[in-house]
Parts: structure tokens; sequence; C-alpha cells
């Protein structure tokens, strides 16, 4: 950089200036889903608007997953072009990230409106619960129009960060959020527009994100627009794709969690019995579910701000070949997410009823019972997967897309969706299922240990 000396400037420093930015911007970025959630759950709608919501999220996280692949994948290559000082490559690879932004943008807005329906069964919704349902249908049918906007802001987000400007791409996200929380209470309590009312205001948020988004592009510091630089590139796209790879398959995991899950609660849900003699049922399980899946996305979301903080470090010194200096940023983001991890166990474990309270009070006492094992056992192993998260995104930072795709599927795809299907069909439990989360969590956080160590051994750095 320019105005930031990646090479020299201390390393907390950097760290501090790039990662506080970055992690305000991906928990704004998560409150979209979770106010939403807040404001719903107080509303006349309860745990059936809640339920609905819960359904069309894997949805929207398809499309950040791609947002993902384009923005992280341009943002990644530049750093490394920067470092190995090729402005050509750099400027190609954001060029060809907006162009690739919008053409994905597109397509899934077209998926989305003319697969409704489809959609909705995939993702566990089920047409004999009514009241949900049409809940569900209404809420994506409106966040499907948004989607062109929200997709192209989020991924235009990694690449202002690193042009330098993170303070810039933490206001882009944060004027759609204070927007969104505005309009919810607006649309959803003084205009009584319920679950609708949720939807435009996000999309609304989302639109204003993405016009502060594509002002910045006019005034970037290190990376230049032009004909040239927004002409596709086979090499240039491939390169950036294989880069974001790990980003989609991480939010894409998250997908194939909440589809699995939301699907084994509609079967299991009525042969589960609570304390109080009576079956969790769907909606009860699909609501709670849902909450805790945007509580632990807050959680998230600051690890992965903190480790997106020192992408720019990382990237840079590795296209410097500066291996201590990059040894040296990744022992800090570990400690630092290792810190984060303890802290949301700590509050997980001992206050769960204060964080199911803040969705909505009027709670039956089979929706607190699931809620607590929700947050006790389905969240127990929060630290491993802080870790986990964390270095995936380390791994992505220098370069090696394979060990951080390996890494991200490993505890999602390779390690969850198997255990859970197999103790929920032997146990007949929507509860017990629970535990496969920390079962992931055990066997995955093994495997990024040694694969962090092999990638620093490769690269010639000592173990850390």
């Amino acid at each position: 950089m320019e105005k930031v000396d990646l090479e020299n400037e201390k390393i907390s420093k950097l760290i501090k200036k790039f990662a506080i930015p970055c992690v305000i911007s991906m928990i704004v970025a998560a409150l979209y889903n979770i106010v939403d959630q807040i404001f719903i759950g107080w509303s006349d709608a309860g745990a059936y608007g809640n339920a609905a919501t819960n359904i069309v999220y894997p949805f929207t996280v398809i499309a950040l997953a791609f947002a993902l692949l384009v923005g992280d994948g341009s943002a990644a290559l530049f750093n490394l072009s920067l470092g190995a000082k090729n402005k050509e490559t750099a400027n190609k690879s954001i060029g060809n990230g907006v162009i690739l932004l919008i053409i994905v943008s597109i397509a899934l807005t077209i998926i989305g409106i003319i697969f409704n329906n489809q959609i909705l069964n995939i993702f566990g919704g089920n047409p004999k619960e009514i009241k949900c349902y049409n809940y569900a249908k209404d809420y994506l049918k409106i966040i499907c129009y948004g989607l062109p906007f929200y997709i192209i802001g989020q991924g235009l987000n990694a690449s202002i960060r690193s042009d330098g400007s993170p303070k810039y791409a933490m206001f882009a996200t944060l004027i759609g959020a204070i927007s969104n929380i505005i309009l919810d209470s607006i649309f959803i309590f003084a205009f009584k527009m319920s679950v609708k009312g949720a939807a435009i205001a996000t999309i609304i948020g989302q639109i204003l994100t993405f016009v502060v988004s594509i002002l910045y592009l006019k005034k970037s510091k290190l990376f230049i627009i032009n004909k040239e630089s927004i002409k596709l590139n086979n090499k240039i796209c491939k390169k950036l794709i294989l880069l974001g790879l790990s980003s989609l398959i991480t939010q894409l995991a998250i997908v194939i969690i909440i589809s699995v899950t939301n699907n084994l609660v509609s079967k299991y849900g009525y042969s589960t019995i609570s304390s109080t003699g009576k079956p969790y049922g769907v909606v009860t399980p699909l609501a709670v579910i849902g909450i805790c899946m945007k509580v632990f996305g807050i959680v998230v979301s600051i690890i992965i701000g903190v480790s997106l903080g020192g992408m720019p470090i990382i990237g840079y010194n590795m296209g410097a070949h500066n291996i201590k200096r990059v040894k040296e940023v990744i022992k800090y983001i570990l400690i630092i997410n290792l810190i984060i991890g303890s802290i949301a166990f700590i509050l997980f474990e001992f206050f769960p009823t204060f964080i199911i309270n803040i969705f909505g009070n009027q709670n039956s006492i089979e929706y607190t019972e699931y809620a607590k094992y929700c947050l006790n056992i389905f969240l127990g192993g929060i630290i491993l997967t802080c870790l986990i998260k964390s270095i995936s995104i380390i791994l992505q930072s220098m370069g090696s897309s394979l060990k951080s795709t390996l890494l991200a599927l490993s505890r999602d795809v390779f390690f969850f969706v198997p255990s859970i299907i197999i103790i929920a069909i032997i146990s007949n439990s929507v509860v017990t299922m629970l535990f496969s989360a920390i079962i992931s969590d055990v066997l995955a956080f093994i495997i990024g240990i040694v694969l962090l160590k092999s990638e620093i051994k490769k690269i010639g750095g000592e173990n850390v």
C-alpha cells in the first residue's frame, strides 16, 4: 500500500486499522438478518415469522456466498499482485470482479423469482404449516428483488478494504444496516406490515449500501476501473475464483447445515417430546434454530472480520516473500479469535435465556427449553469453530485456496451433515441430533491445525 507500510508497520497497529472496520462491517452485514428476527419475534407474526425467515435464510446465504466468492477472490488476487508489484493484474482483478458480480446477481435474481416455491421446499418449508409457509413465501418474493444490490454491494466491500479504505467499506455497510433497523420498526410496527415490512426494509438498506459502494469506484486509491480492467480475462477470472472458493464453500456449507437441519426438524419435530409432555413440533425448532444460527453468525462475523483484516497484510507479505512477518500476523489473529470464541462460549453456556429473550419473551415452555438446548449443545463447540473459520481465511490469504476449501468443507459438510443425519435417524430426536455440531468441531479443528502447519512448513516458516 502507498499510505500503509504493510512490510514494516507494527502488526498490532495494522490489525487494528484493517480489522476493526472490517469486524464492524461484518457484524453490520449479519445484522440485516438478525434485526429482522428480533423485530418479527416481537410482532404478531412471532415464532411463525421467525420460522419463515429461517426457511428463506439459506437462499440469502447463497447470494452472499457468490458475492464473497468473487469479492474475496478479487481482493486476495489484488493483494498478492500488489505485493509482487504487478499493477496490471491488480487492476484487472478488481475490474473483472465487478463484471462477474453483475452477471451472478442477475442470474440469482432470475432463479429466485422463477423457482420461488421449489426454493422454499428445498430449505424445509412445509406447505401443511400454512401460516409459516405463507410468511416465507412473502418474504422470499420481496427479498429476490433486492439481490443484485445485495450481491454487488457485499462483493465490492472486500475490494474497498484492500484498496486501503476499510473505514469507507464499514460506512457502506453501516448506512444500509442503520436504515434497515429504522425502517424495520416503521414497516413492522407502525404500518403493521409484519414479515413483508421486514423484507422491504432489508432491500432498501441493501440499495443504500450498493450506491455508496459503487460511488467508491470513481475515487479508488490503488486500482483503476476502465475498459481494459473490466474486459473479462479467463486467466484472471480463474485465479480470483480459485482464491475466493473457500469463501463460497464456507457460506454454502451454512446453507447445507440449515437445509439439512430444517428438513430433519420437519421430520422428527413431532416425535420429540419436551419435559412438559408435549412434542416440540415443527415451528418451535425451526424458529429456535434460525435464531441460534443468526447468533452464531454474529460471532462468526467477528471472527471473519478479524481474519479478513489480516488478509491484506498476509497477502502483501506473501507476495514480498516476508515469511517471518506472515507467521507473526497469523499468530496474532489466532490469539484474538481464541479470546473471542471463549467469550462467546461463556455467554452461550451460562446466559442462554437472556439471549433467547432478545428475540421475544412471549415464549412457551417448550420454546425456551429447546432454545437452551440449542445454545448449550449446538453452539457448545464455538471456541473450536472460531479457530476453524480463522484458519480457513488465513490459508486463503496465503494463496492456498485448496487447503482453505478443504477445511471449510470438512467441518460443515464432511462431518456435520453425515453425523446429524445418522444421530437423528437413530434417536428420532431433534435434541440429540444437536450433538453433531460438537463432533464436527473437534474433528475439523484437528484437520485445520494439520493444514496450517503444513502450509507454513511449505513456504519455509516454522510452525505457529
